[in-house]
Parts: C-alpha cells; structure tokens; sequence
C-alpha cells in the first residue's frame, strides 16, 4: 500500500532520448541549409524554419523535463545533473537556431564551400550526442558513453581546426569587408554548436563516472 502512494521515478531517459534525436534532426537540418546556401541559395529558408521548429519542440520537453525534475521524489540520476544535461542539450539547438537566424539578420545568401565541410563536423557531433544519449539509462554502457564522449571532443577539435582555416581562408580571399564580418560571424556560430555538444559530454561523462 505505502509503496504505491510513493512518488514514481519520471520518464527522464524518453525525454533525453527525444530531445537528442530532435539535436539529430536540427544537425543535418543545419547542414542542408549551409549546403543550400552553397548551391542552391533559394532553398535555404525552408531548412531554416525547420531548425525554429526542432527548437520550439526541444524547449517544451526541456520544459517538460524540468517540471518532471520539481515532482518526482525519485531521479536516475544527481538533480543538478539532470538539470545541467537538459539544458546543455537544449543549448545546442539554441545555437543552431542563432546560425539560421543570422542568415536572415546578416542577409547572406551564398557561402563558401569551406563552410558545408563544418556543418558537417557539426551534423556528426549531434548524431554522437544522440548515440551517447541513448545509452545512459544504463551504467553498464560505461565504457560505449566515454568513447562517445571522446569522439565529440575530437570532432570539437576538428571543428576549432576548420574554423581557423576558413577565417584564414576568407580574410585573404574575400574582398569585401561587409561580407568577411558576416562570414566570420557565421562560421564561429557553427563552431560553438560542437562547444555546446563538448560541454553536454562533459556533463554526461561526470554522471558515467560518479555513477559506475
């Protein structure tokens, strides 16, 4: 009897799990709009309203998650974890919105071909976010979660490479200072979408080893 009138334990996991697939979508949502920008400027709009959409989406189950946070006696995990996780994970999408969201502000309509190779980099460290994700609703995929932990320091690694040349690149190339303020704006918003990604597997590889 008293065991029923606990509080029971919250759908934690089906919330990460939603929201990094929803991190998933916006990284290859992001990709194609910078692949647009590249080839075909005129379809670039579309995958920027899809990436305002995953946002609104991430942000009600960020909401959700926190509001479960305030009403269940039971959590998986540290409450301040599971605070920093979803809000680290909702970071990511809100960078992923900003770089949508300057294309409009800051009127670009064409990019260099430099700039799809980071999307890229970016797509990939969201799909790792996704795949690490799903496996932390068992301490037994210890060993699976660091690895995937590593492998998005070394795509934010990559990143912090790409962007370095594509300034580099822009700044002896592009003769139009208007245009070089605009790219490199672009080109550091797509960067801290993988410091985003590092930080929520920063977050996720303490809970793995506090927890194993």
């Amino acid at each position: 009897m008293f065991g029923r009138l606990m509080p029971k334990e919250g759908k934690y996991f089906d919330l990460f799990n939603t929201h990094a697939e929803l991190i998933a979508q916006g990284g290859k949502a992001l990709t194609n709009l910078i692949t647009a920008l590249v080839e075909q400027p005129e379809q670039a709009e579309r995958y920027a309203e899809e990436i305002d959409t995953l946002e609104r989406k991430a942000d009600a189950i960020t909401h959700d998650t926190l509001s479960q946070l305030h009403t269940s006696f039971i959590t998986p995990f540290d409450r301040d974890e599971i605070h920093q996780l979803i809000n680290g994970m909702d970071d990511i999408l809100d960078i992923m919105q900003d770089v949508a969201e300057s294309m409009s502000l800051y009127d670009i309509h064409r990019v260099p071909q430099d700039a799809k190779a980071m999307a890229v980099i970016t797509e990939n460290c969201c799909l790792c976010i996704q795949s690490v994700v799903k496996l932390l609703h068992s301490m037994d995929n210890a060993p699976a979660i660091l690895k995937l932990c590593h492998e998005i320091d070394e795509l934010e690694s990559e990143a912090d490479r790409s962007l370095r040349a594509s300034m580099s690149k822009i700044f002896r190339e592009e003769p139009d200072a208007r245009e070089v303020i605009k790219l490199k704006e672009m080109y550091e918003l797509l960067e801290s979408v993988t410091d985003r990604c590092k930080d929520v597997a920063g977050t996720i590889e303490a809970i793995v080893l506090e927890n194993s």
